[in-house]
């Protein structure tokens, strides 16, 4: 079994920037990749980019490509969420996902969710 905890959302204004965190424990091990979703009000959740946990390789929406960074600190169980240049679509709850199976976009395909933390961008 795997445990998120989610960190460091907030208010910030368009433009700004914000790192979320997300710490991981139990057997963490057999995880093959860390996502990161996204859910607006309304809307569907939706893949925001995602790491695997071995290599390092990284994927991220179109939405986000260019702004948004994911990485990881396997030494300290960390991944790590740094957004830049946040715009006000940006606003949703953002949630970190644990996944044992390879393969990174599919929500259904991962196996354990943190508890989600709210972003707000003001305009």
């Amino acid at each position: 079994q795997v445990q998120l905890v989610e960190s460091g959302g907030g208010l910030v204004q368009a433009g700004g920037s914000l790192r979320l965190s997300c710490a991981a424990s139990g057997r963490i091990f057999s995880t093959y990749a860390v996502g990161w979703f996204r859910q607006a009000p309304g809307k569907e959740r939706e893949f925001v980019g995602a790491i695997t946990w071995s290599g390092g390789s990284s994927y991220y929406a179109d939405s986000v490509k260019g702004r948004f960074t994911i990485s990881r600190d396997n030494a300290k169980n960390m991944v790590y969420l740094q957004m830049f240049s946040l715009k006000p679509e940006d606003t949703a709850v953002y949630y970190c996902a644990a996944r044992t199976a390879p393969g990174m976009t599919s929500a259904k395909g991962y196996d354990y969710w943190g508890q989600g933390t709210q972003v707000t961008v003001s305009s």
